[in-house]
C-alpha cells in the first residue's frame, strides 16, 4: 500500500524517525557509555553489557493499543527498511535511520501449528516457529541484520572503516555473519573462528560460500569464544557473536513477532526456547518485558529454557532453588546433536541472571524454568516432530523434547499453548538424521535410534533400463512397477 492508501491517523507514524538515546550499560557496576563506539564488555570493569533507551519518552507518550495498530499497519508497507526486524523500529533500535538498515528477508517467520494426531500425542496445542527460514536458515539472521545495520549507520556516519567483522561459531552464526558482511561488500571483511571438525558440512560451506576466511580451531566453541573476544579486546575489530548487545536487540524481535502473531494475547502461553550462548533467551525475555512495560501485552507468557544433558550449565545453576546459594559454573560439554547449543561457558549468563529475576518480579510469580533433555530424546522428538509436516533441526528437537519434559515436571499445564524454537533448517543438521537411520552415532553421543523412526531408501528393478523405443522397454516398465507395487503393498 502507498502511504496516501492508509488511514490519515496513521500515516504521520509509518515511517519512523531516529529519536531516544540508547546508550551501553554494564550489568555489573551500571557505567554508561555512549553508543558512538564499538564496545563489547565494560571499560572499567568487563562486565557484559545491554543497551537500554535512556529517553523512550515518546513511547510512553503513547498507547499499546496505538503501538499494537502500528505494527499492523506496517505488515502492509512496501518499504524495504520496515519488512523485517525494524518493522518494530521504535523497540528494537529508535535512533537508527531507515537509510542504515540492512534487510535481507530476515525475521516474521512462521508459526506453524502442530498437527492433530501430534497434539493428541503430545497432550496439549502448540506451535513451531520456523527460524529455519531467515536468508541464512537461522534465528541468527534476527540479531545479525541488527548488529550490522549498527555498522552501517557507523559507516555512513564516518565513525568506522574498513572494518574486520569476526565471530566464533558452532555453524549458524558464522554463516549469517559472513552473508550480512557480504552485502556490505568491501567496506566490512568477515572472519570465523570454527571448533575444528565440530561442525556440519552444510554449516561450514556457508560462510565459505559467502567468502569469509574461515579458519578451524582445536577444541570446542568455548575455545574459539576465548580467542575472539582477546581479539575484540587487543585489536580494532568487530565482535558478531551475542556479546555483542546489538545482537541482542535484533533477536527481541522474536518475541514481538509472536505476541503479534497471537493477537498480542500471552495468558496461558509458554515459549520453549534452547539455550547455547544464552543470546536467544536472553533476547526473548528482554523483548517481553518491553512489551509488558508498554503496555502491548497484558500479561507475561512463561519462558521454559532448554539444555541437553550434554551441555547444561544454566539448568546446573537453576537447580538450586534459594538465589542467593546460586553459583555459576562452566561445564565441560560432551558431544551433542543440539550442536549450537553444545556451550559449556555461555556468555550471556550475567544477562540472563538480571533478566529472568525481572520477568519473575513483573510477572507477581515464578514464570521462567529451565529443563534438561538426554540426546537420545532431542533426535527422537526432531524425528517425530519431522514425521508430522515439520522442518525442526535438532534444536527444535530440543524444543519438543523440552516440552514433553517441562509437561511431565508439571512446569506446563495442558491448558497452556507453547511455542517452541526450531532455530534452524532441517537440512543443516541431515549429518545426524543419516547417522540415526544408519545407527552410526559415534558412542559419546549417547543415541541409540528406534526402529519406527528409522528410514532408508529401497530398490526396486535390476540393470540397466532398455531404451524408451527399444521393444523390451514396456516389459521393464511392467516389472519394475510390479515390484514397487510389491513394495507399496498395493
Amino acid at each position: 500500500m502507498e502511504l496516501q492508501d492508509f488511514p490519515k491517523a496513521i500515516q504521520p507514524h509509518l515511517l519512523p524517525v531516529p529519536r531516544g538515546e540508547l546508550e551501553y550499560t554494564c550489568l555489573a557496576c551500571r557505567r554508561r557509555e555512549a553508543i558512538d563506539q564499538l564496545l563489547y564488555t565494560c571499560p572499567d570493569c568487563g562486565g557484559v553489557l545491554l543497551i537500554e533507551n535512556r529517553d523512550d519518552r515518546f513511547i510512553q507518550a503513547r498507547s499499546g493499543a496505538h503501538w499494537r495498530r502500528l505494527f499492523d499497519y506496517r505488515r502492509m508497507l512496501t518499504e524495504p527498511a520496515l519488512q523485517g526486524i525494524f518493522r518494530y523500529q521504535e523497540l528494537v533500535a529508535p535512533v537508527m535511520p531507515l537509510k542504515a538498515v540492512l534487510y535481507l528477508g530476515e525475521g516474521h517467520t512462521p508459526l506453524i501449528q502442530a498437527n492433530p494426531a501430534l497434539i493428541r500425542r503430545i497432550g496439549l496445542p502448540f506451535y513451531f516457529k520456523n527460524e529455519g527460514q531467515n536468508p541464512s536458515a537461522s534465528f541468527k539472521d534476527r540479531g545479525m541484520a541488527c548488529a550490522l545495520s549498527y555498522l552501517q549507520y557507523l559507516l555512513q556516519a564516518k565513525k568506522q572503516k574498513n572494518i574486520l567483522a569476526v565471530c566464533a561459531s558452532t555453524g549458524d552464526t558464522s554463516a549469517s555473519a559472513a552473508l550480512y558482511a557480504a552485502y556490505l561488500g568491501d567496506e566490512v571483511r568477515s572472519a570465523v573462528l570454527l571448533p575444528q571438525g565440530k561442525v556440519t558440512p552444510q554449516q561450514l560451506s556457508q560462510p565459505l560460500g559467502s567468502g569469509a576466511t574461515v579458519i578451524e580451531i582445536p577444541g570446542v566453541f568455548d575455545d574459539c569464544m576465548k580467542i575472539v573476544e582477546y581479539l575484540s579486546e587487543h585489536y580494532p575489530v568487530a565482535l558478531l557473536n551475542s556479546k555483542n548487545a546489538w545482537r541482542i536487540l535484533g533477536q527481541e524481535t522474536y518475541a514481538f513477532e509472536v505476541a503479534q502473531a497471537l493477537d498480542y494475547q500471552c495468558d496461558r502461553l509458554a515459549l520453549l526456547v534452547p539455550i547455547g550462548n544464552a543470546g536467544n533467551i536472553t533476547a526473548i525475555l528482554s523483548g517481553f518485558l518491553k512489551l509488558a512495560r508498554y503496555g502491548l501485552i497484558a500479561s507475561l507468557p512463561k519462558i521454559v529454557g532448554v539444555q541437553s544433558r550434554h551441555a547444561n550449565p544454566v539448568y546446573q545453576y537453576y537447580l538450586e532453588s534459594a538465589p542467593r546459594k546460586r553459583v555459576f559454573k562452566p561445564v565441560a560439554v560432551r558431544p551433542s546433536v543440539a550442536q549450537a547449543a553444545m556451550i559449556g561457558n555461555p556468555v550471556s549468563m550475567p544477562r540472563v541472571i538480571q533478566l529472568v529475576e525481572q520477568y519473575n518480579e513483573w510477572s507477581g510469580r515464578r514464570n521462567v524454568f529451565i529443563v534438561e533433555v538426554k540426546e537420545q530424546e532431542i533426535m527422537d522428538h526432531m524425528l517425530l516432530a519431522n514425521r508430522n509436516g515439520h522442518i525442526a533441526c535438532t534444536q527444535g528437537g530440543e524444543s519438543l523434547a523440552g516440552l514433553v519434559q517441562a509437561l511431565k515436571e508439571k512446569k506446563i499445564s495442558r491448558r497452556e499453548t507453547a511455542v517452541l524454537a526450531a532455530t534452524a533448517h532441517a537440512l543443516k543438521f541431515s549429518g545426524f538424521q543419516d547417522m540415526y537411520f544408519h545407527n552410526s552415532f559415534p558412542p559419546g553421543f549417547a543415541v541409540r535410534p528406534k526402529r519406527s523412526l528409522q528410514n532408508a531408501p529401497r530398490a526396486a528393478g535390476t540393470g540397466i533400463p532398455p531404451r524408451a523405443n527399444d521393444p523390451a522397454y514396456p516389459r521393464f516398465v511392467a516389472q519394475t512397477a510390479g515390484q514397487v507395487a510389491k513394495l507399496l503393498k498395493l
